[in-house]
């Protein structure tokens, strides 16, 4: 057993970007077992993750309408991978991820290997490095069953283009994987077309020093002064105070995230919210109390007034990216 199997983050039709990540890891494991690389794809055509290190493409129909949810996806990749014989069977650790990924755990009876941060094979094994205990430790982990089923947390994984002639193959999901109790009725999209906490690069986030979310165009304003990579996110107390959307929550209870910067606008740094961002690249915090647990883990840190301070931070970012 060789070949691996990379599962895209699909939604109705579109591909997420972090499938590349999950390919590109499916690429080095199957390059360092000998094995090619096999995509699996929901109701969509995949067929650019060909350019990412890809072999073959494997397009399930899932039907149009999407009333059984995951659950026929997670039956038709079950069956087909107990019948190939991965080696590896990887999917991203987004909500998606999370849910389709146990399902297909349950039904070929493995474990599941979530979140990893790094993937590799030593003697022959695949090995594994996974937070653990709320992101205050690292586990290293190597799997015993076969096939090894793991998830890769999203943008820790840079992508690599690996361009290669990928065939597409056609495959079909038998009509009774429908499970009996429930059926989907429907899709909500999310009001707008912010980028999401969990895909960005750049995270401004902000927590209950804030004050209201009458003041949150500060925050805003310094995401719009970044541009496009950074997204908004907020603490635990701010959703729940309803100042924003769940969508946007970071830690334990909301969104793992693992930009390349994270600004942690006046959070204080329960241990809650650094689990959902304490792997982020660099880490910026913004705070009035010198003795905030958020500094213990910041990279640079800014003891004053956001009310001031985020407005500067904007302009002097405005500045440095017209030059």
């Amino acid at each position: 057993m060789t070949d691996v199997l990379a599962v895209a983050d699909a939604k109705r039709g579109t591909v997420a970007g972090v499938s590349r990540e999950v390919v590109t890891v499916a690429r080095t494991l199957a390059d360092r077992l000998g094995g090619s690389v096999d995509v699996a794809v929901p109701g969509a055509s995949g067929a650019g993750l060909a350019g990412w290190g890809a072999d073959r493409v494997l397009q399930f129909d899932t039907g149009d309408d999407g009333g059984g949810g995951p659950a026929p996806f997670a039956a038709a990749l079950a069956d087909h991978v107990g019948g190939h014989g991965y080696a590896a069977v990887l999917f991203a650790a987004t909500a998606t991820g999370r849910d389709l990924a146990p399902r297909v755990a349950a039904g070929l009876g493995v474990s599941l290997l979530t979140d990893c941060t790094a993937v590799e094979v030593a003697d022959g094994a695949i090995v594994v490095t996974r937070p653990v205990f709320a992101g205050k430790a690292l586990s290293r982990v190597r799997a015993l069953a076969t096939p090894v089923l793991l998830s890769i947390r999203p943008n820790v994984f840079p992508p690599r283009k690996e361009p290669r002639e990928a065939a597409v193959r056609q495959m079909s999901i038998s009509a009774n994987r429908t499970p009996a109790g429930y059926r989907v009725v429907g899709f909500e999209a999310s009001r707008g077309a912010a980028l999401d906490v969990s895909e960005a690069t750049i995270v401004v986030s902000g927590g209950r020093g804030m004050k209201g979310p009458e003041h949150w165009h500060l925050l805003a304003g310094l995401r719009d002064a970044i541009g496009e990579t950074a997204a908004l996110g907020a603490s635990r107390a701010v959703v729940d105070a309803g100042w924003r959307p769940h969508a946007e929550q970071v830690g334990q209870t909301g969104k793992t995230v693992t930009p390349k910067l994270y600004f942690a606008i006046a959070i204080s740094g329960a241990i809650q919210h650094l689990a959902g961002m304490r792997t982020s690249g660099v880490i910026v915090a913004v705070n009035r109390d010198p003795d905030a647990p958020i500094f213990g883990v910041a990279d640079y840190g800014i003891v004053g007034d956001a009310f001031e301070v985020v407005p500067k931070l904007a302009d002097a970012i405005r500045e440095l990216r017209q030059d």
